[in-house]
């Protein structure tokens, strides 16, 4: 009995993480090839479609393109803070000009 009761907490327990990386790309994409043109997109727009990019970096991505024109290269996004060359080549494939 106690071993069940230890099973149910640890399944209760783990189960929002779990969920957090099934979550981590939406499953309405799954399957479609994504990509979004980082010189038009919004910024939410850029949150829901690249890999690792919360509201916060897609934010600081449009903040960058008001300020310095448009994106010239997708190599050119890493300087934008908070977006690193982990993150570009996760996305590399998404990323239009």
């Amino acid at each position: 009995m106690v071993k069940k009761l230890l099973l149910v907490m640890l399944l209760v327990i783990s189960s929002p993480f779990s969920l957090a990386a099934q979550s981590e790309q939406d499953p309405k994409y799954e399957g479609i090839e994504i990509t979004v043109n980082v010189n038009q997109a919004s910024a939410q727009e850029l949150a829901d479609l690249l890999s690792g990019v919360g509201l916060k970096k897609a934010e600081a991505i449009v903040e960058y393109r008001e300020e310095h024109g448009n994106f010239k290269s997708v190599d050119a996004l890493v300087n934008v803070k908070g977006i690193g060359e982990a993150l570009l080549e996760r996305n590399r494939d998404r990323i239009k000009l």
